[in-house]
């Protein structure tokens, strides 16, 4: 690679980044492009998690299995039938991993050279007698960026250590498919692998603490449920655990869940189940790569997620010092990373003059029906304080639905009933995730729900529905004809 370098050069860096990943390559390449000469310290595999082992990987998987499902689910339409089965996971599986290396390849190898300005040093950095090291060897730098990401959380349940437990790197790494398939974990990574996996011929438990999607509103969690278990995947919610352990056939899990006794719950009801699997995944969370790098002895301050607590302006407790994207622990998305590290880039070569701004941040499941959420939910609005209205529409109010025949989903949307401005909103939907950006939109420019209401829309798509869910604050939409909304 042009511009990689084994060794430091003498005459020091402006700004040194450290992690080559999303958020490392958008603070190097901003920065260059600001004038700065910079360093891009990375170790390990160039371009982080969402290409080569997250966003990118999971989604091509998931979309061959969507393409399975969907062949069966041909059927809802009359005089349709078909099957489509998995006939080769290794040729998919190598497929997936030709796009991965393909796009690392265009996104991140071969992109730095471009920016003359910008050097690549292969190694560990961490912070020792106030400098930063690189492999032993100091670096002369004024700014440092932190961007090392985050990796998967491992819950302390006992008997863990001793059992050959999946994660999302490694599952997606898989030689061959398990029969059988245990996820613990209820978030994000659980519902999205655990229903691919399912759609792929794997028998799939997927067991919680509290319930899927616990940042969702209640509406949507317990949907996705009824949804993912139509398909076969079992879950079970509100649950703790007691142990893993080793079997002859692969791995079982114990765990309780408690109920209450009597009419005025006076007594706990226990009950444990045991779960076998022939393999587990574990899908709890991920963790900041913030160990190992010297920085409380830096001043750096950490949460208890192991996050690096920074200002507005990514800044941390030690002047000079930002972090941006999955190392901070908040917003662990690949766009918000790239987004915070351009920030943290700009405030670092230009001085602290640009704020962190995820009150109008678009999330995205993407399992199917797909969810994507943007500002408050009702249950975050209430916490606050806020007094809000909430209207929640059907899919099969959705004549894009209708038309499809397939009305598995609804839209949910926050309102503050003194003004009728928008707060946020729930799109449960196939496709509904190419929807959020109008909300995105409605919501940052300070729309009200009646403007939404009156906007013209397009009839027959997905994104209508919000027209309509906007026109459910105040009417039956039921009533209304189909287009003259």
């Amino acid at each position: 690679m042009n511009g990689c370098r084994n060794r430091p050069r003498r005459d020091g860096y402006d700004v040194a980044v450290v992690g080559a990943g999303s958020a490392g390559f958008s603070a190097a390449i901003t920065a260059a492009e600001l004038g700065a000469k910079v360093a891009l310290i990375g170790h390990g595999a160039i371009g982080g998690t969402c290409v080569n082992v997250g966003c990118v990987p999971s989604k091509t998987l998931i979309r061959a299995a969507e393409a399975v499902h969907g062949g069966r689910a041909a059927t809802r339409f009359p005089g349709l039938g078909g099957n489509i089965q998995l006939g080769d996971w290794a040729q998919l599986a190598a497929s997936k991993d030709e796009l991965v290396n393909t796009l690392r390849q265009e996104k991140y190898v071969d992109l730095l050279p471009a920016y003359e300005d910008a050097s690549y040093i292969e190694g560990k950095a961490r912070f020792a007698d106030g400098a930063l090291i690189v492999d032993d060897v100091p670096v002369q730098v004024g700014k440092v960026i932190l961007a090392m990401g985050a990796r998967a959380s491992i819950p302390a349940i006992p008997g863990l250590d001793t059992v050959p437990f999946l994660t999302s790197t490694t599952a997606l790494a898989l030689d061959c498919l398990p029969r059988s398939l245990v996820i613990i974990g209820g978030g994000v990574i659980g519902v999205e692998l655990g229903q691919m996996f399912g759609r792929l011929g794997v028998a799939v438990t997927i067991c919680c603490r509290s319930r899927l999607l616990p940042e969702m509103d209640l509406e949507v969690s317990t949907a996705l449920q009824t949804y993912l278990e139509t398909e076969g995947v079992r879950v079970c919610t509100g649950i703790g655990y007691q142990r893993v352990a080793n079997t002859v056939n692969g791995v079982e899990l114990t765990c309780e869940s408690r109920s209450c006794d009597g009419e005025d719950c006076s007594d706990t009801v226990v009950t444990v189940q045991t779960i076998r699997a022939e393999q587990v995944l574990i899908a709890a969370g991920r963790r900041p790569n913030s160990d190992g790098l010297g920085l409380a002895e830096r001043g750096i301050s950490l949460a208890r997620s192991g996050g690096i607590i920074v200002d507005d302006y990514l800044e941390t407790a030690a002047p000079g010092v930002y972090a941006a994207g999955d190392v901070t622990g908040r917003d662990q998305f690949v766009y918000m990373a790239a987004y915070g590290a351009k920030l943290a880039a700009r405030n670092a070569v230009e001085g602290n003059q640009h704020r962190y701004d995820n009150s109008t941040m678009p999330a995205v499941v993407f399992t199917d029906p797909q969810i994507a959420s943007v500002g408050l939910t009702e249950t975050a609005a209430q916490a606050k304080g806020l007094d809000v209205k909430v209207s929640l529409l059907p899919l099969d109010a959705v004549p894009r639905a209708l038309a499809a025949r397939d009305t598995r989903g609804l839209i949910k949307l926050v309102a503050d009933k003194a003004s009728d401005r928008l707060l946020g909103g729930q799109i449960m939907a196939p496709e509904g995730a190419d929807s959020i950006q109008t909300l995105v939109l409605a919501i940052r420019h300070g729309m009200t729900a009646a403007e939404l209401g009156a906007t013209i829309f397009p009839y027959l798509t997905t994104v209508e529905g919000l027209k309509l869910a906007a026109q459910t604050f105040d009417r039956d939409v039921a009533k209304l004809s189909c287009c003259a909304g």
